[in-house]
């Protein structure tokens, strides 16, 4: 069990960028505190205080432009429309500033050696935003801001992403494209929103070769899902041999999540956050960070985050209410092979 605590922290002022019709609305988070508050994780977890971000630390992942975008919500009173399905008000700038600035206050705490490791629960979500653009429920990219920060103000000179969003983090993927100092991997459901992220999308000049995409297809359930990790991710994380390892946790490919069908469940994201654990031991001291992207079913998000806080605090039987889905997991032996042989010549 860590000797440290978890670190711990949200953004209050999230619950003032909402929309009740909208799939990413306040309710998320308050799920997952109302849960906490039940179940607690009294002696291990650290509370954290987040801060709200600079506008230094934005522009070294977004434009000018979209800064002022997003700061022109609130401007303007009642709900505006950045995207066909990217919302804000005239909260949403403080809010979003305030997400980043408590991924960067997590990030600290870990670097600094007062927590073994972190989850920063914030929203609204990052994966999505690009470099010039919201989208995806998205308005700045959290984990960026934390990884270009962590670049920029400590001795960190490698960072790895793992994004394990049933969604596509083709925002992250953007702004990384060329940065020779960040390997972005992300397992995704395929074909699914953005209808980006192809196994051939592999990074840019200077960067070839540090953008890791495993489009996953539906029902690959957790063995499928940790075997990917196992086989093709972890080997790619020590090669690399990061300094930091962020990883944006969306918990919307769970077999009762209204958006996707990975099939993944409660135990299996546990049993991820486990296997994280355990590569950032060996890698980089244990310096692991989490921070939550998607998770559409408010119950099952809930326990999903609770649980993967309680694996991060070294507890070791997850409690999953829902269990697993009917339907048999898919065989996805000859993907793994393939992906194997695109990068590692199948050895």
């Amino acid at each position: 069990m860590p000797t440290l605590p978890t670190a711990v922290s949200y953004n209050e002022e999230s619950r003032w960028h909402t929309h009740p019709q909208h799939p990413e609305h306040a309710g998320r988070l308050q799920a997952i505190l109302n849960l906490l508050d039940v179940d607690g994780m009294p002696g291990l977890a650290m509370s954290v205080n987040g801060r709200v971000v600079g506008e230094p630390d934005l522009l070294r992942v977004h434009s000018p432009l979209h800064l002022e975008r997003v700061r022109d919500t609130e401007r303007a009173a009642g709900l505006q429309w950045l995207d066909a399905d990217t919302y804000g008000n005239e909260h949403s700038w403080q809010a979003a500033r305030r997400a980043a600035g408590t991924v960067v206050e997590v990030t600290r705490q870990v670097l600094a050696g007062k927590a073994v490791n972190g989850m920063a629960l914030v929203r609204p979500p990052g994966h999505h935003a690009t470099p010039d653009r919201a989208m995806g429920f998205c308005l700045f990219n959290n984990i960026a801001v934390a990884a270009a920060w962590a670049l920029a103000e400590t001795d960190i000179n490698r960072v790895l992403i793992l994004d394990f969003d049933v969604h596509h983090g083709n925002g992250t993927q953007d702004i990384f494209w060329r940065d020779p100092s960040v390997l972005f991997v992300s397992l995704h459901q395929s074909p699914l929103y953005p209808f980006t992220g192809d196994a051939s999308e592999t990074g840019g000049s200077q960067a070839e070769g540090l953008n890791c995409n495993l489009p996953l297809p539906p029902g690959v359930g957790d063995k499928g899902c940790l075997r990917m990790l196992d086989e093709v991710a972890v080997p790619l994380a020590e090669a690399f041999a990061p300094d930091l390892i962020l990883v944006s946790a969306g918990y919307d490919g769970h077999w009762l999540d209204p958006l996707a069908h990975m099939q993944l469940t409660v135990a299996g994201y546990a049993a991820l956050v486990r296997r994280l654990m355990e590569l950032a031991a060996v890698l980089c001291r244990n310096r692991l960070v989490l921070v939550l992207e998607g998770g559409y079913r408010l119950e099952v998000l809930a326990h999903a985050v609770v649980n993967s806080l309680a694996a991060l605090a070294g507890a070791d039987d997850p409690d999953d209410p829902f269990g697993a889905p009917r339907q048999d997991e898919r065989d996805i032996a000859p993907l793994i092979a393939r992906y194997r042989s695109q990068w590692f010549g199948g050895r």
